[in-house]
């Protein structure tokens, strides 16, 4: 998390007394006594925030604030206030300021919204730096977004797919975007500059696999939700998998397809073909760290399709969301990315306001619990230790949750 916090006051008793306050609650000041000590700090990029007395000899507070916005309109900066100075501060709000503070403040006050400053500007960091990455990156980072150990791995086993000419079958929930994880293999597969076909599988006939193979020659075919396909299909699409000269097949499915061969619903010769390189897409609920990226991302799109200004995403919003399970996964992020964008939903719709209090506790225990078995790669006893927990506290809360160590392995 980010830590610095660049101090201006030119009263330097203040400004040390507010500089220990920081340093005791583990934070890292940068004082300063003026404008122009403070403005070489200034910098598009500065990993931290900025706190300034109004009124100060020379340029004062709300000069700095129209530095500052020149440099990075993203930076957030909290004014220091006297108790004249208020209507002084609501202007600056008006003008850009993150928040505003009367002098003197109670040190519970100051670091509260010192702390929502910098949570702020640790999303905004983050997202530039998954923005640089997308530029300068691979389809794979492009598209396949998240910091988390799941998406990392999804990004390698995509590339690593991709290298092959192996048919593909790809695993997940329900709106985990099967189909967006084989465009990534297609993009990334020397078949890039040939065609990627895309269909759903449920209503096609043999004639239409022989022809959609056919359009698809040379590139990819993907069929959504594979399960579906009639079984007269599937002997056709099984046969044609035998010839050359054909486009790789990728096969999304939300079905257990084990378990659909069992029951004679879908072919074994079809099912071992497809097996031999499987990739599962982790359901959200076991990557909630990915949450915040792909929100905002979605918000950005939402933003550019319909020409809407983008809203404020809060800390808070993000905790909510972060609170939840999401069983509609990426697609139900993506509405409600676009609920939020069209003023459908505020800050306090965007998560699920049916559970009461208890409830919304728990989930927030469970995405803790998921998070540091994901961030320690399944070791129960590295991940109760981050969380500060005695071994038999953490497994009575694994089991209480459902959650089983080897499902975050990698």
């Amino acid at each position: 998390m980010t830590r610095k916090v660049l101090l201006i006051d030119d009263d330097r008793e203040v400004r040390e007394a507010l500089g220990q306050t920081l340093e005791l609650a583990d934070l890292v000041p940068i004082l300063a006594g003026s404008y122009v000590e403070a403005k070489d700090h200034i910098v598009k990029g500065f990993e931290g925030i900025i706190v300034t007395d109004v009124r100060m000899p020379g340029k004062d507070g709300f000069q700095l604030l129209e530095y500052t916005r020149s440099v990075d309109l993203e930076l957030p900066v909290i004014l220091l206030t006297g108790e004249a100075d208020v209507p002084m501060a609501v202007r600056g709000i008006s003008s850009g300021a993150f928040s505003f503070l009367e002098k003197p403040c109670a040190p519970k006050d100051f670091l509260s919204t010192v702390e929502k400053a910098l949570k702020t500007r640790d999303l905004v960091l983050e997202n530039r730096r998954l923005r640089r990455e997308v530029e300068t990156g691979d389809a794979a980072a492009r598209i396949l977004r998240g910091t988390s150990a799941q998406a990392h791995k999804q990004r390698e086993t995509a590339r690593a797919v991709a290298r092959t000419s192996a048919d593909v079958l790809i695993t997940g929930e329900p709106g985990v975007l099967t189909h967006k994880l084989a465009e990534v293999v297609h993009l990334l597969s020397a078949r890039s500059n040939a065609p990627f076909l895309k269909l759903p599988a449920a209503p096609l006939s043999s004639d239409d696999v022989v022809q959609a193979m056919t359009q698809a020659a040379g590139g990819s075919l993907f069929l959504d939700e594979i399960a579906a396909l009639s079984m007269t299909a599937q002997f056709t699409l099984l046969d044609l998998m035998e010839g050359h000269d054909r486009p790789r097949v990728m096969a999304g499915t939300y079905a257990d397809l084990s378990r659909e061969v069992e029951e004679s619903r879908f072919l074994p010769d079809l099912y071992y073909r497809l097996q031999a390189a499987t990739i599962r897409i982790a359901p959200l609920r076991e990557r909630v760290e990915d949450i915040p990226v792909l929100f905002r991302h979605y918000v950005d799109i939402a933003c550019e399709q319909s020409g809407l200004p983008q809203p404020a995403i809060t800390p808070e919003i993000i905790a909510r969301l972060m609170a939840q399970d999401w069983p509609g996964n990426a697609r139900a992020l993506m509405n409600a990315a676009m609920r939020f964008v069209m003023g459908l939903a505020d800050g306090d719709d965007v998560a699920d306001q049916d559970l009461g209090l208890v409830e919304q506790l728990a989930q927030v225990e469970r995405s803790l619990l998921i998070e540091a078995l994901t961030r320690h790669s399944g070791n129960a006893t590295e991940a109760a230790r981050a969380l500060k927990l005695p071994r038999k506290t953490f497994y009575d809360k694994l089991t209480k949750y459902d959650l089983r160590p080897e499902s975050y392995r990698l």
